[in-house]
Parts: C-alpha cells; structure tokens; sequence
C-alpha cells in the first residue's frame, strides 16, 4: 500500500455513503422477516432460557443462528442477518426506510470484508464474528448518520478487536451465539464514538499489524461494484448448516427419482467434509452439522423438518446414517466458496448440484420465503396472529417500531 493510497477501510468507508436504492430496500424486508422467524422459532430453545433476563432485543441478537436456518453469504462464508438486524433495530429510529438503507450498508460492509478473508483465516475464525464488527459498525454508523470519516473510525474501531475462534465448534457450549451478541455490541459501540470524534485504526484490515497480516496468508481483494450485496445473499430453506444443503439438495432429487437407498456416497467440497463429516451425531447442534444425518432425513422421510434433527430422531435415524459415506471432490473444492455443490450417488443413480436452492442462481420467492417464516414462527409456538404481525412488521409497515413491539412480545 502507497503512501498515497486510500485504505481498505477508506475505500469500504466511501463505499458506504451512497444513497441505498428502493429494490435493495424491499428486498432487505425479505431478510429482516426472515430473521424475525429465525429469532420466533429459537424463543423456546435452551439458549432462550438461559436469556430470560435480558432484554427482549438483547436476547434476539442471540436466537438468530440458534435453529442454523439464518441467511448466508457463500463467498464470504458468513451469515450476516443475525449481526445486521438486531443492531438495525437496537436504537430509537423509527422511519423504516431508514432502518432498511442502514441494514443494507451492514450487509455491503460484512460481505465485503468478509470475502476478503482466505481459507486459513476461515480455518481458524468464524468469519461471522471477525467480519461481523464491521458489519454492525457500519450499521449503526448508517443510523446515526455518519460521514465518511466517522464510517472509517467506527470500522477501524470495531475491527481492533475482531476476534471469534472456532474452538467453540469442538466442544458442547454457547459460544457461537456469544460471538453474535458480541459483535453488534461492539459494532454500536465503536459507531457512538466514531460520531462523537473518537477515532481508529485507517488500515485495519490491510496495515502491517492489520487484521489480514494476523489471519491471513492470501487476502482476497476488496470486491465493491456498482449495486448492494445484500442481492448475493441466499435464504436457508432446510435446518442445517449450509455446508450440508447442496447434499440435501441432490438428495432429494435422487429421491424424486427413485434412486435413493442402499448404499449412499456423497462427494463435495473440503470444507463441508471439515465442518460436517460426523456419521454418530450426540446433539441436536451436530445433528445440524452432520452431512449422514442431512441425507439419513431424506433417505427415510423426504425433505427435512427441524423435528428431524431433535434428539429422538437423530437417534431413531443410526442406521440410515451408517450406510452413507462421505468424501472429499476436488472439482466441488476448486468451485468453493462461490458455489456450494455435492453428488449424492447410489447403486441406482447419482445427482450432482453446483448450487443449491435458496442461491441467487436457485432463488426462493417471496412466497417460498413467506412460506418458511410461517413453519419457523409456528415451530416456536406463535400464534396465528403474532405470525400475522411479524409479517405485517417486516413486509408493510413504515415504522420499524413494528418490529421492535413484536420482539418485545415474542421474543
């Protein structure tokens, strides 16, 4: 980097001050219905439980990614609702168009950053959390009206103190919510004081002691173009971890076509093997991250429900699990991360999918999306009106207030 040249952060940060388009707007109300069901479903997990005390937007930012059926981002591997909406929602602002321009720059700012991550950083870190300050930051820099200078500070503060390992996955724990909670925290934060004159680092991302040189062999470039990416991000139709959906996907088709029994093969990517290759499952979290049980769900029953991953089904499934085996291809590796594939293969037929449904190539509409908030809010017990209002909220109204009451009551 020249002496001359602006920044990461510099360049995110001019990014950021343009004026958020209508279309991108309306399809940000897709994503905050969909997290609004994503927080509706988890109210009556464990976690919620051990929330009771906190204040009702305070617990949502830690049901979001509970029930693994969050929005996500595959280039930059992350999922950035559950970051970005409740620290949408965390303040005072009412006007929505205000709230949807703001969570659309928290989106831009998340992917963004977090795609410039490579495969060591992602080996390590979950790039939910370490993109995620940034994305909250820019959020609430948007909310409070920030300039360009205060959109660097805010950044470069929240990106001091990135940080979210993936030991978290290797051991029973709560973790993974925690690094949510923390990073729209920390992102309000550092966007206060980014518009009260605090400042921060202006090369955080790309410095010398920046977060690239500490986590990364290869950063990727900064990808900024002319639209918002919040249209790149994909909607979670089944309940698992997303590094498992391309394998449902084709299994499903297999199924449709009669071919799915005996023995099972599937072949995808390194990281789905890395994060879901687990044939004896011991909770509803792994069940969750386990590509046997996924294609177990579809070989017995069809397409998969969240009462598939509970614990009675995960053990009434053993058997179907112990007859699928996994490995790694090559080609699906080289495709990744900008496209999720698997083959599912039988004695009888195989299928392969490159991209999966939900992917801006394989996109649900609106009544799809509609269709899963419905099943997600009746899963966690609201009722037919407190669904009415959730998508009345999220869908129709000016106020973001809307939003804020509903949490208030069922989350």
């Amino acid at each position: 980097m020249s002496a001359n040249a602006a920044t990461l952060t510099e360049t995110m940060a001019a990014h950021l001050v343009r004026t958020v388009d209508p279309a991108s707007q309306q399809r940000a109300r897709l994503h905050l219905l969909d997290w609004l069901a994503c927080v509706g479903a988890a109210r009556q997990s464990p976690i919620a439980r051990k929330l009771a005390g906190e204040r009702p937007i305070e617990r949502a930012a830690w049901l979001g990614n509970v029930l693994e059926m969050d929005d996500v981002h595959r280039g930059a591997i992350l999922h950035p609702g559950p970051v970005v909406w409740p620290t949408a929602l965390m303040d005072a602002t009412t006007d929505m168009a205000t709230v949807l321009s703001a969570a659309v720059r928290g989106y831009e700012a998340v992917i963004a950053i977090g795609a410039t991550f490579d495969a060591r950083h992602y080996g390590f870190y979950h790039n939910s959390a370490t993109a995620g300050g940034f994305g909250a930051a820019a959020t609430a820099a948007s909310l409070a009206g920030a300039d360009a200078e205060a959109y660097v500070a805010a950044l470069g503060l929240a990106g001091s103190v990135a940080g979210g390992l993936w030991q978290m996955r290797r051991e029973p724990n709560d973790a993974k919510q925690w690094h949510i909670a923390h990073v729209v925290d920390t992102g309000r934060r550092a966007a206060r004081l980014a518009v009260q004159g605090v400042t921060g680092p202006r090369a955080m991302l790309d410095g010398p002691l920046g977060l690239h040189a500490a986590t990364c062999e290869t950063p990727r470039p900064l990808v900024l173009g002319e639209g918002w990416r919040i249209g790149e991000v994909s909607f979670k139709p089944w309940g698992a971890c997303r590094h498992a959906h391309p394998a449902i996907d084709a299994a499903l088709e297999l199924k449709r076509q009669g071919h799915l029994h005996g023995a099972i093969e599937i072949a995808t990517y390194a990281d789905a093997i890395t994060f879901c290759d687990r044939p004896a499952p011991a909770s509803v979290i792994e069940a969750k991250f386990s590509l046997q049980h996924a294609v177990a769900i579809v070989a017995e029953r069809g397409m998969p429900e969240l009462a598939d991953f509970e614990p009675d089904s995960v053990a009434s499934l053993a058997a179907a699990r112990a007859r699928i085996s996994v490995r790694e291809d090559g080609e699906f590796t080289a495709r990744y991360p900008a496209h999720f594939g698997a083959t599912v293969r039988s004695a009888s037929g195989e299928v392969t999918l490159i991209d999966t449904l939900g992917d801006p190539e394989r996109p649900m509409d609106r009544a799809a999306i509609i269709a899963k908030a419905h099943a997600l809010l009746a899963w966690g017990g609201v009722s037919e009106p407190g669904i009415d209002a959730a998508l009345a909220a999220s869908l129709d109204s000016d106020s973001s207030q809307a939003a804020r009451d509903w949490i208030e009551v069922w989350a």
